[in-house]
């Protein structure tokens, strides 16, 4: 159909089927599933059942290399869930597997014993023992990485182990792994135990008992015997004191210092140095000096090593010995560090290794700081300037970069001379190798502030345009490379020229190149130690006018600039500028500027926005921030309204339930406060309570003792009333006697006593209390119309009754004034005084009106037995009267 399209082969013989049937026949061979077999698959199946150690003692005991290695492996954990059981079943079969096991579980059993002996996983000596009858058994393994392993792990044993066991079971086999029918593999390890072992005993037991077998091992026939003992010696001098190793181990260390073999006597060199310290001045004076000096002789053959050793002591050998040297011994110990500084340059003298040589010039370049201060910084210009020069200028960057390295402390020492070394400093700035100025970066804030604050300052006005040019053009060499951890720690370290230049100068000269680096550098960690550099420079700038002009560069050029990268920067900028600059400033420069990102078109922007969104609200205190709050609030609320990145929604979220959580944390926190205040007021309430008990118990006692006297004074006045009575009676008999000759003299006063009671009940208009005093006036008219002395006497009672009641309510009145003016004055120290104080003037008031109701009701009680008295009396004589008139008219 599509004859266009058809390429038909040209015929052939045949030759077999073509490539992509070969390839398609491959596809289809049956593949083998697994790379293990049925039977491998059930061999490592372990029951599920089984619990850590029971499956660690079924690994060892049936299961293949690689299990038992696996668990042997993870032995220290399993001394850490179960170190009893371990040991007492896991660790037994572990020493079975190791008889005859290879190199691989070998290493891994040494490894093992020896972390748990490292981390102090198990804590009984026992535990500690069975791992040493293990070490000990293998420790003279034919393989020797194995060997040594197991070594470690004795030497790791001895620090936990007590005194008697290793006495027993490891110095006493010493005895015969030191003699000379044992191997040197045995030999060099009795070595290193000695010089472990000798740190847990006293002087005594090492002077007797370790010290020969020392001895016997430094004079070995074999040379790396005699140097590892040799290098053991100063542990055992430690342990022995001053004395003993001044009499018993100088000598056989000064011996084995002439040793023939160069290995021996460097060891011996090194091991004499560092028990310098413990010499006095006499045997430094006549041991070490000529020791040194000897050493430091051009004329006698001193092998490369000794030289190398001798160039890395050479600083605390001149340090030690400067008080038992006399000055031609300093001169020479000076021209030996001299020539040391060129060993191995392009000289006809000089004809050395070239590594050896550059190690040599490393290591003068380690000790240049010592020899600055064994010479006194005052002669550096003419003893040790020419070297240092020379060292920073030398072929071999590693040696400029051990220069460059010790360089700011060669600075500290020179002190107020520093300006001989600009020179040096700006050939360091310049260099071409990079791992130079990695070197003078790592302390070069610390050399800047030196150089620029000691120097002097006509010699520094000088020279300052030369240090800010060699700065600039290290920063540019850097920023080109690919090194940009190196250029983030150079920009770093520029951040302290803000206290150490000029504002103008720096703004001239440096803060242009920062911005730039800002705005252009694609590598995110520089670009950030840029803003944090732009930002401390911004931050101690004391112009305004140029604080004014980086502000308006941030915010025109990254803020608002068209390229959201810009935009991310500004934000970077503004989470820096929350740790340097103040609240206030940030927020008057930095929040609504990042807070009008808002509306970026780009979404990584307004989730970045959001990420700063915590650190721009704490930021903001209230009330003084209310508008910049409410500001940020709107923000948050666009957010929530109109944002449709699903990103930037969830991070919004996150923001917007954190910062409810800040609610209810505030309100949890206002909750807590409230009922803080509540337990106070309570407390505060009960201590007026009982302090208003208190005041009603005293008035309560008051109120009865004036009372009781009311009492007595109603008594006296009824004893009065009583006499009084009697006459009334005899004055009422008489006058019923004359009247009874008259009898239609009594009906009017009979007929008029109910009319008037009836007008006076009928009155209205009128209060109770009024009512009541009317009515008890007109029953007293009444009920005494011939005689008044009855009324008389109740009326003056009653009045000197409220007269007293009266001035007990000015009293009161009084003492309540001043309770009130007391609590105001309480109010104005504070609030829940000033409610206890209302709560006991109402209590006091209500106890006030009590007392009142309680004496006008008796006083209503006394008036009423009163008039029931006297009515009593008046039926009494109508009686009387009444019988009368019958018997008169009877015996008519």
């Amino acid at each position: 159909m599509f004859p266009g399209r058809m390429t038909l082969s040209p015929p052939g013989p045949p030759s077999g089927p073509p490539e992509e049937l070969q390839e398609l026949a491959f596809i289809e061979r049956p593949i083998r599933r697994s790379l293990k077999t049925a039977e491998e698959i059930d061999q490592l199946t372990v029951d599920e059942d089984l619990n850590d150690v029971e499956r660690a003692v079924y690994l060892l005991s049936v299961g293949q290399e690689v299990q038992r290695a696996s668990v042997i492996s993870n032995l220290p954990s399993l001394v850490r869930q179960n170190p009893a059981e371990t040991f007492r079943r896991v660790v037994p079969k572990v020493r079975e597997v190791l008889n005859g096991a290879g190199a691989e579980i070998q290493l891994a059993a040494a490894t093992s014993f020896l972390t748990i002996l490292q981390d102090d996983i198990i804590l009984i000596h026992t535990h500690t023992y069975s791992i040493l009858k293990t070490v000990l058994l293998h420790l003279n393994h034919r393989d020797t990485v194995v060997s040594s392993a197991w070594l470690e792990t004795l030497l790791s044993a001895i620090n936990a182990l007590p005194k008697e066991t290793i006495k027993q079971e490891v110095l006493n086999p010493l005895l015969y792994q030191s003699q000379l029918s044992h191997s040197l593999q045995a030999r060099l390890a009795a070595c290193r135990i000695l010089g472990k072992a000798s740190c847990k005993f006293d002087s005594l037991i090492v002077k007797k008992e370790l010290l020969p077998l020392a001895r016997s091992l430094s004079r070995d026939t074999e040379s790396e015997v005699r140097v590892c003992m040799c290098r053991q010696l100063e542990s055992m001098a430690r342990a022995i004191g001053v004395e003993d190793t001044r009499t018993e181990l100088l000598p056989e260390l000064l011996e084995l210092a002439g040793d023939e073999e160069s290995s021996v006597r460097l060891a011996a060199f090194d091991s004499i140095i560092s028990l310098m310290e413990m010499m006095d001045g006499d045997d430094r004076l006549h041991l070490l000096v000529p020791l040194v000096m000897s050493a430091c002789d051009a004329s006698s053959q001193v092998d490369e090593g000794v030289m190398v050793s001798l160039s890395f002591q050479f600083g605390k050998l001149c340090s030690g010995l400067a008080g038992s040297l006399s000055e031609e011994q300093k001169r020479l110990l000076l021209q030996k560090f001299q020539v040391l500084c060129i060993t191995g340059l392009p000289t006809e003298e000089n004809q050395m290794d070239v590594g050896e040589s550059t190690l040599i010039r490393c290591n003068c370049c380690y000790n240049l700081p010592a020899m600055v201060a064994f010479v006194d910084p005052a002669h550096f210009l003419c003893d040790i300037h020419p070297s240092f020069s020379g060292l920073c200028s030398d072929p071999e960057v590693s040696v400029r970069r051990s220069v460059a390295a010790s360089f700011h402390q060669v600075v500290k020492l020179l002190e107020s001379n520093v300006h001989v070394v600009h020179k040096e400093l700006l050939l360091l700035l310049q260099d071409s190798a990079l791992e130079v100025l990695d070197a003078l970066m790592n302390h070069l804030d610390e050399t800047l502030e030196l150089v620029l604050s000691r120097g002097d300052n006509l010699i520094l006005d000088n020279k300052l345009p030369e240090l800010l040019s060699a700065l600039l053009s290290a920063e540019q060499k850097v920023g080109s490379s690919l090194r940009w951890r190196l250029h983030e720690k150079l920009l770093h370290r520029y951040s302290c020229l803000s206290r150490l230049l000029p504002g103008e100068l720096l703004h001239q000269t440096f803060s242009a190149r920062i911005f730039i680096i800002l705005t252009t550098n694609k590598v995110l960690p520089v670009q950030k130690e840029a803003a944090r550099t732009f930002c401390t420079f911004l931050r101690y700038n004391r112009k305004q006018e140029q604080r004014q002009e980086m502000m308006e560069r941030l915010i025109q050029d990254l803020a608002q600039g068209r390229s959201y990268w810009n935009r991310l920067r500004f934000l970077d900028v503004c989470e820096i500028a929350t740790e340097i600059f103040s609240r206030k400033y940030f927020n008057k420069h930095f929040l609504i500027p990042a807070l009008e990102l808002v509306h970026d078109p780009v979404a990584n922007v307004r989730y970045k926005l959001c990420q700063l969104l915590p650190r721009l609200r704490s930021s903001l205190r209230l009330p003084a921030d209310k508008l910049l709050l409410q500001k940020l609030d709107f923000c948050v609320q666009k957010f929530l309204c109109r944002e449709k990145d699903k990103d930037v929604v969830a991070m919004i979220r996150k923001f917007h339930k954190r910062h409810d959580w800040d609610l209810l944390d505030q309100k949890k926190e206002k909750e807590e406060m409230l009922l803080l205040e509540m337990e106070q007021l309570e407390r505060q309430q009960s201590d007026g309570k009982l302090n208003s008990d208190k005041h009603m118990e005293r008035k309560r006692r008051d109120s009865k003792t004036s009372l009781s006297s009311a009492k007595s004074m109603s008594v006296s006045s009824s004893t009065g009333s009583s006499s009084t009575g009697k006459e009334t009676r005899k004055a009422k008999l008489s006058r019923s006697r004359s009247l009874s000759s008259q009898p239609t003299s009594s009906k009017p006063v009979n007929s008029d006593r109910p009319l008037k009671v009836k007008d006076l009940s009928g009155s209205s208009g009128l209060g109770k209390s009024t009512r009541d005093d009317s009515v008890r006036t007109a029953h007293f008219t009444l009920t005494t119309q011939s005689t008044s002395s009855m009324p008389v006497l109740i009326r003056s009672k009653t009045t000197s009754l409220l007269d007293q009641a009266s001035l007990l309510e000015q009293r009161e009145h009084r003492k309540s004034t001043l309770d009130h003016r007391t609590g105001n004055r309480d109010q104005r120290n504070h609030m829940m005084e000033h409610r206890t104080s209302s709560l006991e003037e109402r209590e006091h008031r209500t106890s006030t009106l009590d007392h009142r109701d309680h004496r006008t009701s008796t006083l209503g009680q006394r008036s009423k037995t009163m008039e029931r008295g006297s009515g009593m009396k008046d039926s009494q004589s109508r009686k009387l009267s009444m019988n009368r008139k019958s018997n008169s008219l009877q015996s008519e």
